[in-house]
């Protein structure tokens, strides 16, 4: 009886610890995004998608890495508009992609445990040909998933229910 009591708290508990921490932004308001969408799903499609998508993450995060303020980065992402053309012409004719900065609509998307809302948000989005396929998109500025990039350790996510319930079962 003891361990179904201990088992009840321990559930009430976490779901009171996670509906605060969901209700918790993580994406800060002013973030701005990055959203590279595929003109297919074939496979030569989300390649070239995953290339380009790489060469924007490494030129962006050199870009933007020490740039303090949400206004001085969308100075700096509006003036760098024609290197990220240029970037994705390497793959494909500039005829079959756009390259769009401003307000774009984002569906709703759980990522790592993570749900992030849909809405409106102020991005930078590249369709290539269609538009069609699937989309890789990531938080600009500040650089948050463009850290990446960078050599960190792995980090090991863990479920303090989990340890609980593990511990006496």
């Amino acid at each position: 009886m003891k361990k179904i009591l201990v088992i009840v708290f321990i559930v009430s508990f976490y779901m009171i610890v996670g509906k605060v921490s969901a209700d918790t932004q993580l994406i800060p308001k002013e973030a701005i995004r990055i959203r590279v969408i595929g003109n297919s799903n074939e496979e030569k499609d989300q390649e070239i998608k995953k290339e380009i998508k790489t060469d924007l993450e490494e030129y962006y995060y050199e870009l933007l890495q020490n740039v303090e303020g949400v206004e001085n980065a969308k100075i700096l992402i509006q003036k760098s508009l024609p290197e990220a053309k240029r970037l994705v012409s390497k793959y494909i004719p500039v005829e079959n992609f756009t390259i769009d900065y401003g307000n774009h609509y984002f569906p709703e998307k759980e990522y790592k445990g993570i749900l992030y809302e849909e809405g409106y948000y102020e991005s930078l989005v590249v369709t290539l040909g269609e538009g069609k396929g699937k989309n890789w998109w990531c938080v600009l500025f500040p650089p948050l998933c463009l850290l990446e990039n960078t050599e960190m350790e792995e980090v090991e996510y863990r479920s303090l229910v989990k340890d609980i319930i593990d511990q006496y079962f």
